[in-house]
Protein backbone atom coordinates (compact mmCIF):
# COMPACT_ATOMS: atom_id res chain seq x y z
CA UNK A 1 0.00 0.00 0.00
CA UNK A 2 1.26 3.48 -0.84
CA UNK A 3 2.23 5.70 2.06
CA UNK A 4 -0.02 8.57 3.08
CA UNK A 5 2.53 11.09 1.82
CA UNK A 6 2.65 9.41 -1.60
CA UNK A 7 -1.15 9.34 -1.82
CA UNK A 8 -1.32 12.95 -0.66
CA UNK A 9 1.15 14.01 -3.33
CA UNK A 10 -0.79 12.14 -6.02
CA UNK A 11 -4.14 13.56 -4.87
CA UNK A 12 -2.82 17.13 -4.80
CA UNK A 13 -1.31 16.73 -8.27
CA UNK A 14 -4.75 16.42 -9.89
CA UNK A 15 -6.21 19.48 -8.16
CA UNK A 16 -6.43 22.84 -9.88
CA UNK A 17 -3.81 25.33 -8.70
CA UNK A 18 -6.54 27.41 -7.02
CA UNK A 19 -8.03 24.49 -5.07
CA UNK A 20 -7.46 24.04 -1.35
CA UNK A 21 -4.80 21.29 -1.06
CA UNK A 22 -5.66 18.07 0.74
CA UNK A 23 -3.33 18.84 3.65
CA UNK A 24 -5.01 22.22 4.17
CA UNK A 25 -3.26 25.53 4.74
CA UNK A 26 -4.94 27.23 7.68
CA UNK A 27 -4.51 24.49 10.28
CA UNK A 28 -6.71 23.45 13.18
CA UNK A 29 -7.61 25.52 16.23
CA UNK A 30 -5.41 23.18 18.28
CA UNK A 31 -2.59 21.24 16.70
CA UNK A 32 -2.82 17.46 16.76
CA UNK A 33 -0.89 14.54 15.24
CA UNK A 34 -1.66 13.66 11.64
CA UNK A 35 -3.49 10.47 10.73
CA UNK A 36 -1.71 7.46 9.19
CA UNK A 37 -4.39 6.68 6.61
CA UNK A 38 -6.70 9.66 6.00
CA UNK A 39 -6.19 13.13 4.61
CA UNK A 40 -6.95 16.02 6.94
CA UNK A 41 -10.38 16.93 5.53
CA UNK A 42 -11.37 13.25 5.40
CA UNK A 43 -10.81 13.08 9.16
CA UNK A 44 -13.02 16.14 9.61
CA UNK A 45 -15.74 14.62 7.44
CA UNK A 46 -15.69 11.47 9.55
CA UNK A 47 -15.85 13.44 12.81
CA UNK A 48 -18.90 15.32 11.55
CA UNK A 49 -20.71 12.16 10.42
CA UNK A 50 -20.22 10.50 13.82
CA UNK A 51 -21.63 13.41 15.86
CA UNK A 52 -24.94 13.23 17.69
CA UNK A 53 -25.98 16.45 15.95
CA UNK A 54 -25.58 14.81 12.53
CA UNK A 55 -27.61 11.75 13.53
CA UNK A 56 -30.42 13.96 14.83
CA UNK A 57 -30.86 15.58 11.41
CA UNK A 58 -32.91 12.56 10.35
CA UNK A 59 -35.67 13.70 12.72
CA UNK A 60 -35.70 17.38 11.77
CA UNK A 61 -38.02 19.15 9.34
CA UNK A 62 -36.89 20.36 5.93
CA UNK A 63 -40.25 21.78 4.77
CA UNK A 64 -42.71 19.09 5.84
CA UNK A 65 -42.64 17.97 9.48
CA UNK A 66 -40.25 15.02 9.82
CA UNK A 67 -42.18 11.75 9.86
CA UNK A 68 -45.17 13.27 8.04
CA UNK A 69 -44.48 11.06 5.02
CA UNK A 70 -41.99 8.35 4.14
CA UNK A 71 -40.65 10.11 1.06
CA UNK A 72 -40.39 13.78 2.02
CA UNK A 73 -36.96 15.23 2.70
CA UNK A 74 -35.60 15.72 6.19
CA UNK A 75 -32.58 17.78 7.16
CA UNK A 76 -30.47 14.63 6.87
CA UNK A 77 -31.52 13.71 3.34
CA UNK A 78 -31.15 17.34 2.27
CA UNK A 79 -27.64 17.40 3.74
CA UNK A 80 -26.68 14.23 1.89
CA UNK A 81 -28.00 15.64 -1.39
CA UNK A 82 -26.02 18.85 -0.91
CA UNK A 83 -22.88 16.80 -0.25
CA UNK A 84 -23.43 14.66 -3.37
CA UNK A 85 -24.09 17.63 -5.65
CA UNK A 86 -21.18 19.52 -4.11
CA UNK A 87 -18.73 16.66 -4.62
CA UNK A 88 -19.74 16.29 -8.26
CA UNK A 89 -19.25 20.01 -8.92
CA UNK A 90 -15.90 20.05 -7.10
CA UNK A 91 -14.66 17.01 -9.05
CA UNK A 92 -15.63 18.51 -12.39
CA UNK A 93 -13.91 21.83 -11.61
CA UNK A 94 -10.75 20.18 -10.26
CA UNK A 95 -11.39 21.27 -6.68
CA UNK A 96 -11.12 19.53 -3.31
CA UNK A 97 -14.00 17.05 -2.97
CA UNK A 98 -13.21 16.13 0.63
CA UNK A 99 -13.32 19.74 1.84
CA UNK A 100 -16.51 20.39 -0.11
CA UNK A 101 -18.15 17.31 1.36
CA UNK A 102 -17.13 18.14 4.93
CA UNK A 103 -18.56 21.68 4.74
CA UNK A 104 -21.75 20.34 3.16
CA UNK A 105 -22.24 17.68 5.84
CA UNK A 106 -21.89 20.27 8.61
CA UNK A 107 -23.73 23.19 7.02
CA UNK A 108 -27.14 22.44 8.56
CA UNK A 109 -26.10 20.98 11.94
CA UNK A 110 -27.39 24.09 13.69
CA UNK A 111 -30.96 23.86 12.42
CA UNK A 112 -33.53 23.41 15.21
CA UNK A 113 -36.65 21.24 15.02
CA UNK A 114 -39.56 22.37 12.81
CA UNK A 115 -37.36 23.96 10.15
CA UNK A 116 -37.27 27.71 9.71
CA UNK A 117 -40.33 28.14 11.90
CA UNK A 118 -38.26 26.70 14.74
CA UNK A 119 -35.45 29.10 13.94
CA UNK A 120 -37.88 32.03 14.02
CA UNK A 121 -39.21 30.95 17.42
CA UNK A 122 -35.76 30.49 18.96
CA UNK A 123 -34.52 33.78 17.56
CA UNK A 124 -37.56 35.59 18.96
CA UNK A 125 -37.08 33.94 22.35
CA UNK A 126 -33.35 34.69 22.48
CA UNK A 127 -34.03 38.33 21.63
CA UNK A 128 -36.10 38.46 24.81
CA UNK A 129 -32.81 37.60 26.54
CA UNK A 130 -30.59 40.13 24.75
CA UNK A 131 -29.21 37.67 22.22
CA UNK A 132 -30.30 35.92 19.03
CA UNK A 133 -30.47 32.55 17.29
CA UNK A 134 -29.13 32.00 13.78
CA UNK A 135 -28.57 28.49 12.50
CA UNK A 136 -25.21 29.18 10.84
CA UNK A 137 -23.88 30.47 14.15
CA UNK A 138 -25.37 27.44 15.88
CA UNK A 139 -23.62 25.11 13.42
CA UNK A 140 -20.31 26.71 14.41
CA UNK A 141 -21.22 26.49 18.08
CA UNK A 142 -21.93 22.78 17.68
CA UNK A 143 -18.62 21.90 16.02
CA UNK A 144 -16.55 24.26 18.18
CA UNK A 145 -18.18 23.78 21.57
CA UNK A 146 -21.16 21.46 22.00
CA UNK A 147 -19.88 18.26 20.39
CA UNK A 148 -16.96 16.37 21.90
CA UNK A 149 -14.23 14.49 20.07
CA UNK A 150 -11.54 14.41 22.75
CA UNK A 151 -11.50 14.45 26.53
CA UNK A 152 -8.92 17.23 26.30
CA UNK A 153 -11.27 19.83 24.88
CA UNK A 154 -14.79 20.49 23.68
CA UNK A 155 -15.58 20.70 20.00
CA UNK A 156 -14.33 18.73 17.02
CA UNK A 157 -11.14 20.72 16.34
CA UNK A 158 -11.89 20.96 12.63
CA UNK A 159 -9.67 22.62 10.06
CA UNK A 160 -10.21 26.35 9.68
CA UNK A 161 -11.15 25.97 6.03
CA UNK A 162 -14.27 24.12 7.19
CA UNK A 163 -15.03 26.56 10.00
CA UNK A 164 -14.75 29.52 7.64
CA UNK A 165 -17.01 27.74 5.16
CA UNK A 166 -19.63 27.36 7.90
CA UNK A 167 -19.12 30.89 9.17
CA UNK A 168 -19.78 32.39 5.77
CA UNK A 169 -22.44 29.95 4.57
CA UNK A 170 -25.23 32.11 3.25
CA UNK A 171 -28.88 31.41 4.07
CA UNK A 172 -31.07 29.55 1.62
CA UNK A 173 -34.28 30.77 0.01
CA UNK A 174 -36.74 29.69 2.65
CA UNK A 175 -34.59 31.40 5.30
CA UNK A 176 -35.01 34.69 3.45
CA UNK A 177 -38.20 36.59 4.08
CA UNK A 178 -39.75 38.67 1.28
CA UNK A 179 -38.42 41.90 2.78
CA UNK A 180 -35.51 42.51 0.44
CA UNK A 181 -33.00 41.10 2.91
CA UNK A 182 -29.91 39.99 1.02
CA UNK A 183 -28.23 36.65 1.50
CA UNK A 184 -25.02 38.60 2.08
CA UNK A 185 -26.40 40.85 4.84
CA UNK A 186 -25.61 38.46 7.67
CA UNK A 187 -22.80 39.81 9.84
CA UNK A 188 -19.51 37.96 9.99
CA UNK A 189 -19.58 35.65 12.99
CA UNK A 190 -16.07 34.80 14.02
CA UNK A 191 -12.42 35.15 13.20
CA UNK A 192 -10.68 31.84 13.75
CA UNK A 193 -7.21 32.18 15.20
CA UNK A 194 -4.38 29.72 15.58
CA UNK A 195 -3.67 28.89 19.22
CA UNK A 196 -0.14 29.55 20.38
CA UNK A 197 -0.30 28.03 23.83
CA UNK A 198 -0.46 24.39 22.73
CA UNK A 199 -3.28 21.97 23.42
CA UNK A 200 -6.14 23.22 25.60
CA UNK A 201 -6.70 21.87 29.07
CA UNK A 202 -9.79 19.72 29.79
CA UNK A 203 -11.69 22.80 30.96
CA UNK A 204 -10.80 24.96 27.97
CA UNK A 205 -13.21 25.39 25.10
CA UNK A 206 -12.40 25.80 21.46
CA UNK A 207 -14.84 28.67 21.60
CA UNK A 208 -12.22 30.61 23.54
CA UNK A 209 -10.50 31.10 20.18
CA UNK A 210 -13.44 32.96 18.68
CA UNK A 211 -13.33 36.72 18.34
CA UNK A 212 -14.85 39.41 16.09
CA UNK A 213 -13.52 39.57 12.53
CA UNK A 214 -10.78 41.97 11.48
CA UNK A 215 -10.02 41.30 7.80
CA UNK A 216 -11.91 38.17 6.80
CA UNK A 217 -10.66 36.52 3.62
CA UNK A 218 -13.03 35.55 0.85
CA UNK A 219 -14.60 32.12 0.54
CA UNK A 220 -12.68 29.19 -0.89
CA UNK A 221 -14.16 27.85 -4.12
CA UNK A 222 -15.09 24.70 -2.21
CA UNK A 223 -17.17 26.72 0.26
CA UNK A 224 -18.76 28.65 -2.61
CA UNK A 225 -19.72 25.32 -4.17
CA UNK A 226 -21.56 24.31 -0.99
CA UNK A 227 -23.55 27.55 -1.12
CA UNK A 228 -24.59 26.82 -4.69
CA UNK A 229 -25.14 23.08 -4.10
CA UNK A 230 -27.48 24.00 -1.24
CA UNK A 231 -29.53 26.18 -3.61
CA UNK A 232 -29.62 23.49 -6.27
CA UNK A 233 -30.59 20.77 -3.79
CA UNK A 234 -33.41 22.55 -1.99
CA UNK A 235 -34.90 24.06 -5.14
CA UNK A 236 -34.99 20.74 -6.99
CA UNK A 237 -36.12 18.56 -4.09
CA UNK A 238 -38.67 21.07 -2.81
CA UNK A 239 -40.18 21.10 -6.30
CA UNK A 240 -40.37 17.30 -6.18
CA UNK A 241 -41.77 17.19 -2.64
CA UNK A 242 -44.32 19.91 -3.40
CA UNK A 243 -45.57 17.96 -6.42
CA UNK A 244 -45.75 14.75 -4.38
CA UNK A 245 -47.74 16.53 -1.66
CA UNK A 246 -50.18 17.99 -4.18
CA UNK A 247 -49.41 21.59 -3.23
CA UNK A 248 -49.20 22.47 -6.92
CA UNK A 249 -49.52 20.66 -10.24
CA UNK A 250 -46.99 19.81 -12.93
CA UNK A 251 -48.85 22.19 -15.22
CA UNK A 252 -48.45 25.02 -12.71
CA UNK A 253 -44.73 24.57 -12.08
CA UNK A 254 -43.96 24.23 -15.78
CA UNK A 255 -45.38 27.68 -16.35
CA UNK A 256 -42.10 28.92 -14.91
CA UNK A 257 -39.26 29.13 -17.44
CA UNK A 258 -36.99 26.71 -15.56
CA UNK A 259 -39.82 24.28 -14.88
CA UNK A 260 -40.73 24.26 -18.57
CA UNK A 261 -37.13 23.71 -19.66
CA UNK A 262 -36.74 20.88 -17.14
CA UNK A 263 -39.89 19.15 -18.37
CA UNK A 264 -38.77 19.46 -21.99
CA UNK A 265 -35.40 17.97 -21.05
CA UNK A 266 -36.78 15.16 -18.90
CA UNK A 267 -39.40 13.75 -21.28
CA UNK A 268 -37.13 12.47 -24.09
CA UNK A 269 -34.78 10.92 -21.51
CA UNK A 270 -37.50 9.55 -19.28
CA UNK A 271 -35.85 11.22 -16.28
CA UNK A 272 -37.43 13.02 -13.34
CA UNK A 273 -38.16 16.73 -13.21
CA UNK A 274 -35.79 16.94 -10.24
CA UNK A 275 -32.96 15.36 -12.20
CA UNK A 276 -33.55 17.65 -15.16
CA UNK A 277 -33.55 20.72 -12.90
CA UNK A 278 -30.24 19.70 -11.35
CA UNK A 279 -28.73 19.02 -14.79
CA UNK A 280 -29.82 22.40 -16.17
CA UNK A 281 -28.36 24.22 -13.17
CA UNK A 282 -25.02 22.42 -12.89
CA UNK A 283 -24.22 22.53 -16.61
CA UNK A 284 -24.78 26.28 -16.63
CA UNK A 285 -22.68 26.54 -13.47
CA UNK A 286 -19.74 24.69 -15.03
CA UNK A 287 -19.66 26.95 -18.08
CA UNK A 288 -20.07 30.26 -16.26
CA UNK A 289 -17.74 29.46 -13.35
CA UNK A 290 -14.98 28.26 -15.67
CA UNK A 291 -15.36 31.41 -17.75
CA UNK A 292 -15.30 33.61 -14.64
CA UNK A 293 -12.12 31.97 -13.32
CA UNK A 294 -10.41 32.59 -16.67
CA UNK A 295 -11.71 36.14 -17.06
CA UNK A 296 -10.61 37.17 -13.57
CA UNK A 297 -7.24 35.45 -14.08
CA UNK A 298 -7.61 33.23 -11.02
CA UNK A 299 -4.41 31.19 -10.88
CA UNK A 300 -3.78 30.52 -7.19
CA UNK A 301 -5.66 29.98 -3.95
CA UNK A 302 -4.50 33.45 -2.88
CA UNK A 303 -6.31 34.86 -5.93
CA UNK A 304 -9.49 33.10 -4.79
CA UNK A 305 -9.27 34.50 -1.27
CA UNK A 306 -8.62 38.00 -2.64
CA UNK A 307 -11.62 37.97 -4.99
CA UNK A 308 -14.30 40.47 -4.04
CA UNK A 309 -17.21 38.66 -5.71
CA UNK A 310 -18.25 34.98 -5.91
CA UNK A 311 -16.47 32.94 -8.57
CA UNK A 312 -18.90 30.02 -8.56
CA UNK A 313 -22.14 31.28 -10.05
CA UNK A 314 -24.91 30.86 -12.60
CA UNK A 315 -25.34 32.94 -15.74
CA UNK A 316 -27.63 35.98 -15.30
CA UNK A 317 -30.29 34.27 -17.43
CA UNK A 318 -30.19 31.03 -15.43
CA UNK A 319 -30.15 32.95 -12.14
CA UNK A 320 -33.24 34.86 -13.25
CA UNK A 321 -35.00 31.58 -14.12
CA UNK A 322 -33.99 30.13 -10.75
CA UNK A 323 -35.26 33.19 -8.88
CA UNK A 324 -38.60 32.89 -10.67
CA UNK A 325 -38.90 29.23 -9.70
CA UNK A 326 -38.03 30.03 -6.10
CA UNK A 327 -40.68 32.76 -6.05
CA UNK A 328 -43.14 30.13 -7.29
CA UNK A 329 -42.12 27.71 -4.53
CA UNK A 330 -42.39 30.47 -1.93
CA UNK A 331 -45.95 31.26 -2.93
CA UNK A 332 -47.22 27.74 -3.58
CA UNK A 333 -45.26 25.73 -1.02
CA UNK A 334 -43.63 27.63 1.84
CA UNK A 335 -46.72 29.82 2.28
CA UNK A 336 -49.22 27.00 1.71
CA UNK A 337 -51.80 26.83 4.55
CA UNK A 338 -50.84 23.25 5.45
CA UNK A 339 -47.16 24.17 5.76
CA UNK A 340 -47.92 27.40 7.64
CA UNK A 341 -50.22 25.56 10.05
CA UNK A 342 -47.49 23.08 10.96
CA UNK A 343 -45.02 25.95 11.25
CA UNK A 344 -47.20 27.81 13.75
CA UNK A 345 -47.56 24.68 15.87
CA UNK A 346 -43.79 24.22 15.81
CA UNK A 347 -43.20 27.82 16.86
CA UNK A 348 -45.53 27.46 19.84
CA UNK A 349 -43.91 24.21 20.94
CA UNK A 350 -40.39 25.66 20.91
CA UNK A 351 -41.38 28.94 22.55
CA UNK A 352 -43.21 27.18 25.36
CA UNK A 353 -40.36 24.70 25.84
CA UNK A 354 -37.86 27.54 26.19
CA UNK A 355 -40.09 29.37 28.63
CA UNK A 356 -40.63 26.23 30.69
CA UNK A 357 -36.97 25.17 30.80
CA UNK A 358 -35.87 28.71 31.64
CA UNK A 359 -38.29 28.87 34.57
CA UNK A 360 -37.50 25.31 35.72
CA UNK A 361 -34.16 24.20 34.23
CA UNK A 362 -33.50 20.47 34.29
CA UNK A 363 -30.30 18.91 35.59
CA UNK A 364 -29.25 18.23 32.01
CA UNK A 365 -29.60 21.91 31.08
CA UNK A 366 -27.74 23.07 34.18
CA UNK A 367 -24.94 20.60 33.43
CA UNK A 368 -24.79 21.83 29.83
CA UNK A 369 -24.61 25.40 31.08
CA UNK A 370 -21.70 24.49 33.36
CA UNK A 371 -19.80 22.48 30.72
CA UNK A 372 -20.01 25.24 28.13
CA UNK A 373 -19.65 28.22 30.49
CA UNK A 374 -22.85 29.61 29.00
CA UNK A 375 -25.68 31.74 30.30
CA UNK A 376 -28.89 29.93 31.21
CA UNK A 377 -30.73 31.23 28.10
CA UNK A 378 -27.87 29.95 25.92
CA UNK A 379 -28.00 26.53 27.55
CA UNK A 380 -31.78 26.36 27.12
CA UNK A 381 -31.41 27.38 23.48
CA UNK A 382 -28.68 24.79 22.86
CA UNK A 383 -30.77 22.03 24.42
CA UNK A 384 -33.99 22.87 22.59
CA UNK A 385 -32.26 23.53 19.24
CA UNK A 386 -30.69 20.09 19.40
CA UNK A 387 -34.03 18.28 19.67
CA UNK A 388 -35.69 16.35 16.86
CA UNK A 389 -39.28 17.22 15.93
CA UNK A 390 -40.63 14.17 17.76
CA UNK A 391 -38.58 14.72 20.91
CA UNK A 392 -39.60 18.38 21.04
CA UNK A 393 -43.26 17.41 20.68
CA UNK A 394 -42.99 14.75 23.37
CA UNK A 395 -41.11 17.11 25.71
CA UNK A 396 -43.80 19.72 25.16
CA UNK A 397 -46.53 17.23 26.09
CA UNK A 398 -44.63 16.17 29.20
CA UNK A 399 -44.04 19.77 30.20
CA UNK A 400 -47.73 20.61 29.84
CA UNK A 401 -48.81 17.53 31.79
CA UNK A 402 -46.69 18.55 34.77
Amino acid sequence: MKSLSDRLKAANSILAAYAVPHHGQLGRVSEEPSDDTRFSFQRDRDRIIHTQAFRRLKGKTQVFVAGEGDHYRTRLTHTMEVAQIGRDIARTLGLNEDLTEAIALAHDLGHPPFGHAGEDALNRWMREHASRFEHNEQSLRIVMLLEEHSSLYRGLNLNREILEGLQKHRPSLNELRPTGRSAHDLPAIVRLRRTTAGSPTPTQSLASNVSPPESPRGLSLEAQIVNIADEIAYTSHDAEDGLRAGLFSLEEITRTALGKKALEKSRPRGTSLRGALIHLLVTDLYEISGEMLRRKNIRTLADVYAAETPLIAFSPARQKDLDTLRDFLWKHMYLHPSVLGASERGKKILWDLCEGFFARPTEKILELQKQTASTLPEAVKDYVAGMTDDFATESYKNQKST
